[in-house]
């Protein structure tokens, strides 16, 4: 009896941690979709333009990956070095780097 009981509030923490994050799933899906609406309408550049004009200036980094900001028309690119990340904010319409975090 107490097995099952135990068992059932696993299963119910389980699914309420799942429902708490769908809002944020749906902001992440919606700002994908903007942003391929945006590439569409040629307004922006793709992840790939921007990973080809910022990675070589970015030389003893190891690259993590890329993040989009709809709502600041810009990309986050993350990186590490030894043992720091760095985050590289870059202007999604020129690809130009707007900011930089140590």
């Amino acid at each position: 009896m107490k097995q099952q009981l135990l068992s059932r509030a696993l299963a119910l923490a389980a699914c309420l941690a799942t429902v708490s994050s769908l809002p944020a799933l749906a902001d992440q899906v919606s700002e994908q979709g903007q942003l391929r609406k945006e590439r569409r309408a040629g307004t922006v550049r793709s992840t790939r333009e921007i990973e080809q004009i910022v990675l070589p200036q970015m030389q003893g980094m190891q690259y993590l990956g890329p993040e989009y900001d709809a709502a600041a028309m810009a990309y986050r690119l993350k990186f590490i070095q030894n043992g720091r990340v760095v985050f590289v904010d870059v202007d999604a319409r020129s690809g130009r780097i707007i900011g930089r975090s140590r």
